[in-house]
């Protein structure tokens, strides 16, 4: 078997810089995260061994202080901020500088008289971030809800200003085809170049590698927004394709399927470390027949 790693895979710079400031503040004093810091176990069950916990956001201790708090590269609303100040926590803030960028923006957009539409999944953090800072805004997880959503905004103001902005990690493809059913009611609709630069490229070369093998590995965990669009992507190319967030999850089972193609790709989310990673692909090689 032929192993054949993606152009570009694992780790981006908002992630990288989010993992390296939790490593700066382990350890020198109490230390905790706003919701996960970013979405990948084995870098989160790192952080945990080295005393670095979660908070919850529904269940905050009355007192924080003494705490340094980071916040995920994700984001946080603008409410839940003030909370974690109100119960004096110290913040560190690790949001990534794209998301900051854009929750920037959807305030903007939604101060200057915009009816905002945001692109993305509902129960995403960034998205619940993105919400805190244009709270007017209206979340479209796909392309028939725009559409519908654009229709009931044309029935109430068919004048309305409209813009669009997304989930950074949302899926080049997809974004677009939201932006086109909400131009179907408001042809002059603003879109918001929203998504990561980073992303992109990983989804533009896991397209390149399914060009080039019978099968493909997608490494990174599962709460991982952008790890599972590259997973869609790879089956929507009509590739078999698995999921695995870590090496352990290649049984022999799953070898037998993986060792029925000659030339197989590896790709990695954006929050996939480079150890990861080099397992998985060591797995590979082992357990082919």
């Amino acid at each position: 078997m032929t192993v054949i790693r993606a152009r570009v895979l694992g780790f981006c710079m908002g992630v990288r810089r989010a993992v390296e400031m939790a490593e700066a503040e382990a350890g020198r004093k109490p230390v905790r995260t706003m919701g996960p810091l970013i979405h990948n176990p084995q870098v989160l069950a790192s952080l945990r061994d080295r005393g670095v916990e979660m908070l919850d956001e529904g269940e905050l201790p009355a007192d924080l202080g003494g705490l340094t708090v980071i916040i995920r590269a994700h984001g946080i609303s603008p409410a839940l901020e003030e909370e974690l100040l109100r119960h004096r926590a110290a913040l560190t803030d690790a949001t990534c500088p794209l998301v900051k960028k854009n929750q920037r923006e959807a305030r903007s957009l939604e101060g200057a008289g915009f009816s905002l539409f945001i692109a993305g999944e509902k129960r995403h953090g960034e998205i619940a971030g993105l919400q805190g800072y244009a709270p007017g805004g209206t979340v479209v997880s796909d392309a028939a809800e725009a559409a519908q959503a654009a229709l009931s905004l044309s029935r109430r103001n068919p004048a309305a200003k409209t813009a669009l902005i997304g989930q950074t990690t949302i899926g080049v493809r997809e974004y677009a085809a939201i932006g086109e059913a909400i131009r179907g009611r408001f042809p002059g609709l603003k879109v918001v170049d929203s998504i990561c630069g980073a992303v992109r490229e990983r989804q533009e070369s896991l397209r390149e590698l399914c060009g080039r093998v019978d099968a493909v590995v997608i490494a990174g965990g599962r709460l991982s927004s952008n790890t599972r669009r590259l997973l869609d992507i790879a089956r929507s190319l009509k590739k078999p394709a698995w999921l695995v967030e870590s090496a352990a999850e290649l049984t022999e089972a799953l070898a037998a399927e993986i060792g029925g193609y000659q030339i197989v790709g590896l790709s990695a989310g954006a929050s996939t470390p480079d150890s990861v990673i080099n397992e998985i692909e060591t797995k590979i090689r082992l357990l082919s027949p």
